[in-house]
């Protein structure tokens, strides 16, 4: 080695400071950056076509999150493969808190025991926390024969296989919704894949198909205008939008309980000072008078303080994905 070489090679005390001012300017550049965030609109991606119970409750939250952070939040539909195209996109996305996204029971925790190659896991993301609980409902075509679900189960088992019932894609919290209603009833019904809830209640409505698995968020409105029956909603009471709907246990299916829940994400590694902006905002739009009844209104539940807390989903998420192991595992 010549003089000259060694005469260039930084000493190693000297090394070590410059890597210390390096993060030093690190640390003083993160908190800076939260401050000002954020200075454009914010993308949320929502894994499922425009109309369902999922992209509803995401337009909801975009509209009362602008106010605190004043900033547009545009939503991003991005439908396919039960909202894993979606999350994975989301996953992949810069981790700087201007993407965010949408997930709930079906793209954050079933998905992992559906699709095999799933190019996402739950420690790809953080939580932000809860938006809303949803409430399941099994619903059939007005003229459908069956009007109540004592019958609806009755004529699905004198006719084993030849009902139709539609939901949002395999791996959608729909789809987790048909498997929980077919193991509580017993029935053997043919589950129809969509590529968000909107078709699926669209073709159900129209009598393409006998029925749909979906929220209440979705089926209210066809239900208040008679184009749906409600056969059972899966909730501890009834729902004043859908009073003459029975609960599980009203129905004599008291083992039907699915209750979802949709809450926001962000790609790992964006700053917690940016999280906790987030969850701020967020918790400014559940506690606004008017979002609490639009919920309401839909025929959901917004998240309650502690749901809203991003610790509760990081403990929420797995608990989920064991839960749906053990139903997925069970033969439809």
């Amino acid at each position: 080695m010549s003089s000259a070489e060694t005469f260039a090679r930084p000493r190693p005390h000297a090394l070590a400071k410059r890597l210390g001012l390096a993060v030093l300017l690190c640390c003083a550049a993160a908190p800076a950056f939260a401050q000002s965030y954020p200075t454009r609109p914010i993308t949320m991606i929502v894994p499922f076509a425009a109309g369902g119970t999922s992209d509803v409750i995401a337009r909801l939250a975009a509209e009362y999150m602008r106010a605190d952070l004043g900033q547009n939040i545009v939503n991003e539909n991005t439908s396919g493969a039960g909202g894993s195209t979606a999350l994975t996109r989301a996953a992949r996305a810069n981790p700087d808190g201007y993407t965010i996204a949408i997930g709930n029971s079906g793209t954050n925790a079933a998905a992992y025991s559906i699709y095999k190659d799933i190019k996402y896991t739950s420690d790809d993301f953080v939580p932000i926390g809860l938006v809303a609980k949803t409430l399941p409902v099994i619903a059939v075509n007005a003229k459908f024969p069956a009007r109540t679900l004592t019958e609806f189960i009755a004529y699905a088992k004198k006719n084993p296989g030849k009902i139709n019932m539609g939901h949002a894609g395999v791996g959608s919290s729909n789809y987790l919704i048909c498997r929980a209603f077919i193991q509580a009833s017993g029935v053997e019904v043919q589950l129809v894949s969509y590529r968000g809830a909107a078709p699926a209640l669209n073709d159900a409505v129209s009598g393409q198909i006998d029925g749909v698995c979906d929220a209440a968020a979705s089926v209210s409105g066809a239900i208040q205008g008679k184009t749906l029956t409600g056969l059972v909603i899966s909730s501890p009471q009834r729902l004043k939008s859908l009073p003459d709907v029975p609960t599980s246990v009203e129905a004599g299916l008291p083992s039907f309980q699915q209750q979802g829940w949709n809450g926001l994400f962000a790609p790992k590694g964006t700053p917690q000072p940016v999280i906790a902006k987030l969850n701020a905002a967020l918790r400014a739009a559940v506690a606004n008078e008017a979002f609490a009844k639009r919920v309401d209104d839909l025929g959901s539940l917004p998240a309650t303080s502690e749901e809203m807390s991003p610790d509760y989903v990081r403990a929420l998420v797995p608990a989920e994905i064991e839960k749906f192991r053990k139903l997925l595992a069970e033969p439809n």
